[in-house]
């Protein structure tokens, strides 16, 4: 009689086959099987939490009878809704006397509002609405039609058109001004656009961005055009407008706000000096002009200001001193400001406001002026 062969083991002389894979695991139908647990998983809490709110209205559970019962049910309809989760059917509760407002979802809404939030950034980051429709069927399970994708647009640009003409209220003793430059994809081309942007101070040492506005480039009609738009939304009080030395601007703020003083962004002006200076020596010429503007009043400034001149012309650098001998003086019109302020005056540069949040804030941007 012959032995028999266990499996796996190889015969005596002879070298051993390894096994093959026992068990193959499919990923894709492992992913579908855990989305479907995920989805069912919600669709279920929300239908359980919209009967227990009719349950909360009638006073009573179905079918329990109670003498403190206030109405009864009457039937139920379905409701689709698109979650993150996946397209979920909701089994809406009717009542027969009381109307079933529920707070699980606002009446006629089709889309958890993260859904409507991933649409619209999807959308304003430049994707095509034929590339937002398969997302959506990608990510969620349903194709979100491009009329849909349209609606949720234009119900954004209406609150942005509500948030950019509201009135100003209060006054805003400091305003910063500037104008960036972005890339803006418009019928599958890419052009370079004119941001302009202006940031207040209130009365209450806070600021927040004013107004936001797209110049076709920074000149001087789209200023004049941003600053009469300021002044017919109410923007008053200002004593003191930071802002580089743009083309056109200067001149219109004499216009539109001839008491207020201008004050030059000093970070804005240093780059105009390096221009002028070989790369080698940038870094000391910028502590030069950094000590300018270290001074402890405005005379001071003025003193260290000619000391640099002197300077500059001794390394040879005339071009630079003249530069800081024709515009220092407009560098330094924060020192005519409460000295506590004087740190937050000297550029337009939103990165180097040293401002603190103000937690009590809810629009744009939040910071305040130390005290």
């Amino acid at each position: 009689m012959e032995p028999t062969m266990e499996a796996g083991v190889a015969p005596a002389g002879e070298a051993r086959v390894p096994l093959g894979p026992v068990v193959k695991i499919d990923e894709g139908r492992i992913r579908e099987h855990l989305d479907e647990v995920v989805r069912s998983t919600v669709e279920e809490t929300l239908n359980a939490l919209l009967d227990a709110e009719a349950d909360h209205l009638c006073g009573a559970r179905k079918y329990e009878r109670t003498e403190v019962r206030k109405d009864t049910r009457a039937g139920s309809y379905d409701r689709r809704l698109q979650t993150k989760a996946g397209e979920v059917t909701l089994t809406i509760p009717k009542l027969r006397n009381l109307p079933f407002e529920t707070a699980i979802i606002e009446r006629y809404r089709r889309r958890e509002s993260s859904v409507e939030e991933a649409l619209i950034e999807m959308y304003l980051a430049g994707v095509s609405v034929r590339r937002v429709e398969e997302i959506t069927q990608a990510l969620w399970g349903t194709r979100v039609s491009a009329s849909t994708v349209s609606d949720l647009n234009q119900k954004i640009y209406g609150k942005i058109n509500e948030w950019r003409e509201r009135p100003l209220v209060g006054d805003f003793p400091y305003v910063f001004l500037d104008g960036i430059w972005l890339k803006r994809s418009w019928g599958g081309e890419v052009k370079n656009v004119s941001v302009l942007v202006a940031i207040g101070v209130a009365q209450c040492g806070y600021r927040e961005i004013l107004a936001v506005s797209e110049g076709a480039k920074e000149d001087a009609a789209s200023w004049t055009a941003f600053l009469r738009e300021l002044k017919d939304r109410g923007l008053k009080g200002v004593e003191l407008f930071v802002s580089d030395k743009c083309l056109g601007l200067v001149e219109n703020l004499a216009d539109f706000y001839p008491d207020a003083m201008w004050q030059r962004c000093a970070v804005h002006f240093y780059r105009n000096v390096w221009t002028a200076v070989p790369t080698g020596k940038v870094k000391e010429v910028a502590a030069m002009l950094k000590a300018i503007h270290a001074q402890e009043d405005a005379k001071a400034a003025k003193e260290k200001a000619l000391q640099v001149v002197e300077k500059l012309r001794t390394m040879r650098l005339a071009k630079a001193a003249e530069i800081v001998e024709n515009g220092i003086d407009e560098t330094l019109s924060y020192y005519a400001m409460p000295s506590e302020h004087w740190r937050c005056l000297r550029t337009n540069d939103p990165l180097c406001y040293p401002f603190r949040e103000n937690p009590h804030f809810t629009g744009t941007s939040a910071r305040r002026l130390p005290k």
